[in-house]
């Protein structure tokens, strides 16, 4: 069985780590605050002092970092990956960062004999267990078929996406969709509770159609929006700035029209700019629909545990 060095347990990262050590790969961890590795150590974990340490103790590397500098620093930095990465060894990433990083940082490894490959993650089927994603790949085929055992002990789905950085545009894509998906039902509710329906019945109305098969907000909405809950940071909307941020300039760069993602992008960085970096990601778009609609979306006795437990065990129905 190979051996996996983790770096970054964050709110993403330690989660996932916990499942690939659940899963029984002998694990070694690293991460700047080193509170966050005192629980992997404590159930038989190995901790790396620096990023160089852990690769040259890995068969496979990987990182769960918050913003592409970061990945790029802890790959080919002072004592970084790249100074203790083996032969043979490979390196993933699960962060969100643009795919020309990886593919920039490919050759730098090829030339230490080592692969790389992108798998960014997103939320995975809802209901699912906290760390459960959904993983999208970018690499070699065959290198694929050796870490996907590894990448299932995190992912509900592990899906090739194609050539390195593929995993990375897949998942721009994702967020760039949800962020404009909830825009829309955004607005949606807040015509639809001024114009004098009830918001749950308003809901119900949408979510059993074609919107009830496709986002995350099938619960977010019943969880968050309806009991007027925009603080829980599940995902924090600074980090869907970032992405869907990374989305646009993609856009730019293949001269890609997108004005309806452009826009939100504006909405997001107003969050932002308001003090909401670190509230729930995609009730944001809420909050300020309800400001400008001067309008609450609020429902009384709906039970978001019903609803998730719904869609968990009925995927893809509304």
């Amino acid at each position: 069985m190979e051996t996996v060095g983790f770096i970054g347990l964050g709110n993403m990262g330690g989660p996932v780590a916990g499942h690939i050590q659940r899963a029984g790969y002998p694990l070694i961890v690293y991460d700047i605050r080193e509170s966050t590795t005192v629980p992997f150590r404590e159930r038989g974990a190995s901790v790396a002092g620096s990023a160089a340490e852990l690769a040259a103790c890995s068969d496979v590397v990987i990182t769960a970092l918050p913003m592409p500098e970061d990945v790029e620093r802890v790959a080919c930095g002072a004592d970084g990956i790249i100074d203790g990465i083996r032969q043979r060894s490979v390196y993933i990433d699960i962060s969100t960062n643009p795919p020309a990083l990886i593919r920039q940082l490919e050759p730098i490894f090829r030339a230490k004999g080592a692969f790389v490959m992108d798998a960014p993650v997103a939320s995975g089927q809802p209901g699912a267990a906290r760390g459960i994603h959904e993983v999208m790949v970018g690499g070699e085929r065959e290198i694929f078929e050796r870490v996907k055992p590894i990448l299932a002990a995190f992912g509900d789905q592990v899906l090739y996406a194609g050539p390195l950085g593929s995993g990375s545009i897949c998942k721009l894509v994702h967020q760039m969709i949800g962020s404009a998906v909830s825009q829309a039902i955004a607005e949606g509710l807040s015509l639809g509770v001024k114009a004098g329906v009830d918001a749950e019945t308003v809901w119900e109305c949408v979510r059993r159609g074609m919107v009830g098969r496709m986002h995350v907000l099938h619960y977010q909405v019943p969880l968050n929006v309806f009991r007027g809950d925009f603080e829980t940071a599940t995902f924090p909307l600074k980090l869907l700035r970032k992405d869907v941020a990374l989305a646009t300039n993609l856009g730019r760069e293949l001269n890609v029209p997108l004005p309806v993602v452009n826009i939100v992008e504006q909405n997001l960085i107003e969050g932002v700019n308001r003090g909401w970096g670190d509230q729930a990601a995609y009730t944001v778009t809420f909050q300020l629909q309800e400001e400008a609609a001067k309008v609450a979306i609020r429902a009384t006795g709906v039970d978001p545990d019903k609803a998730v437990k719904y869609i968990s065990t009925h995927p893809g129905k509304p």
